[in-house]
C-alpha cells in the first residue's frame, strides 16, 4: 500500500502498520462473508468465507493507492467480496444443469408474458415448462442457490472499475447518469408488475436485508416457500431486463 505525503510523494507503508491495518478491518470481512453465508447452503462453512475474504483484505491493503481518492474500507469491500464469491465460484455447487434450468424458466416466464399479455402465475410457467406445480417449485428452491454466484459477482467488478466507477467525473457524466436513470426506471416498472407476495419478498431481502428465515416469520409461510417466491421473482425480472435492457449496455 502506498500513501501520498504533503511533497505528494509515494510512502511505503512499514510491516507493523500494514498488519494494524489489516486487524482493523477484519470485522468487515467478518460482516461481509455473514451476509452472504444466509443466502448459502447449510454445508458452506463461514470459516472458509471468512478465510477467502481475509485474503482479500489482504490484497487491498496491498495494493490500495490513496491518491486515487478512494476509501480503503472502500476499496476493501470489493476486494473481499470478489474473494468470496472467487471462492464459492470454486467451489463449483451449481452444477450447469441448475444454471440451465434457470435459463428455461426465465424463457418460459418471458413466453408465457409475451402469450397472455401479463405476469404469468407458478401454474402457467411450469405448465410452459411441462412440469408438475411441485417439481417447478423444487426446481425454484434449488435455484436459489445458483443465484448467488450469477447476481452477486455483477455487483463485484475489478478493482480498476471500482476505481473507476467511484470516480466524480466518471459519475456525473451525462451518458453515465442518463443510463443509470433510464435502467432504474426500467428495473422500478419491472418490479411494479411482479405480483404482490414476491415483491413484499424482494422488499425485505434486498431493502431491508432481512434473511429468507426471518422473511418467513413475518410473512408466516413456510422458509421453502420464500425462497421459492424469492427465486421466482429474481428469475422474473432477469427475463424483464433481458428483453428490455439490450445485452452490452452499461451497468
Amino acid at each position: 500500500m502506498t500513501l501520498t505525503g504533503v511533497d505528494d510523494v509515494a510512502v511505503e507503508l512499514g510491516a507493523e502498520e500494514r498488519e494494524q491495518l489489516i486487524l482493523d478491518h477484519l470485522p468487515q470481512v467478518r460482516i461481509i462473508a455473514r451476509r452472504i453465508h444466509e443466502r448459502l447452503p447449510d454445508h458452506i462453512n463461514i470459516d472458509d468465507l471468512i478465510s477467502a475474504g481475509t485474503l482479500g483484505l489482504i490484497s487491498a491493503v496491498d495494493n490500495f493507492d490513496s491518491s486515487q481518492n478512494v476509501l480503503l474500507k472502500t476499496y476493501a469491500e470489493y476486494r473481499i467480496r470478489g474473494a468470496i464469491l472467487d471462492s464459492l465460484r470454486g467451489m463449483d455447487f451449481a452444477p450447469r444443469q441448475k444454471r440451465r434450468q434457470a435459463r428455461q424458466i426465465e424463457a418460459a416466464i418471458a413466453s408465457c408474458e409475451q402469450r397472455l399479455g401479463r405476469a404469468p402465475s407458478e401454474e402457467e410457467i411450469a405448465g410452459e415448462l411441462g412440469l408438475s406445480l411441485d417439481e417447478y417449485r423444487d426446481w425454484l428452491i434449488e435455484l436459489e442457490y445458483v443465484q448467488i454466484g450469477e447476481f452477486d459477482s455483477a455487483s463485484a467488478p475489478s478493482p480498476s472499475t471500482v476505481l473507476r466507477r467511484l470516480a466524480d467525473d466518471h459519475e456525473n457524466l451525462p451518458s453515465v447518469l442518463l443510463e443509470r436513470a433510464e435502467l432504474v426506471r426500467l428495473l422500478d416498472h419491472s418490479i411494479g408488475n411482479l405480483p404482490k407476495t414476491e415483491k413484499t419478498v424482494l422488499a425485505l431481502y434486498y431493502k431491508e436485508g432481512l434473511n429468507l428465515r426471518e422473511i418467513a416469520g413475518i410473512m408466516d409461510l413456510h422458509l421453502s416457500r420464500i425462497s421459492q417466491l424469492k427465486s421466482q421473482a429474481v428469475l422474473r425480472l432477469r427475463a424483464a431486463m433481458q428483453k428490455r435492457w439490450p445485452a452490452g449496455r452499461g451497468y
